[in-house]
């Protein structure tokens, strides 16, 4: 099964948080309607910045537990590589 990793944001070097999905189609919707945690309702971290598809949903739940032990900046850097602008990348995204 794939798997997603993925970074949401209040806000341009905002708060961070980081989640793994099956569906990044279903997942992001319900942290826009704020029923996807309770962390992205209380801070609004319903932006999505940065995501890894892993063909294995397995890989997909390590990264996560990966990323989480780094340092803020790091976070901050690997989603500066891919979107300077912290751009919302959902919407941009055919998820049909």
């Amino acid at each position: 099964m794939t798997g997603y990793v993925y970074m949401t944001t209040s806000q341009k070097r905002g708060t961070i948080y980081i989640g793994v999905t099956n569906s990044l189609a279903r997942r992001i919707p319900e942290h826009r309607e704020m029923t996807g945690s309770r962390f992205t309702a209380r801070y609004g971290v319903r932006r999505l910045v940065w995501y890894e598809e892993h063909f294995d949903i397995r890989d997909a739940i390590q990264r996560e537990k990966s990323l989480k032990r780094w340092p803020r900046q790091w976070k901050v850097e690997l989603i500066e590589k891919a979107n300077p602008h912290w751009n919302e990348l959902f919407v941009g995204l055919d998820w049909d």
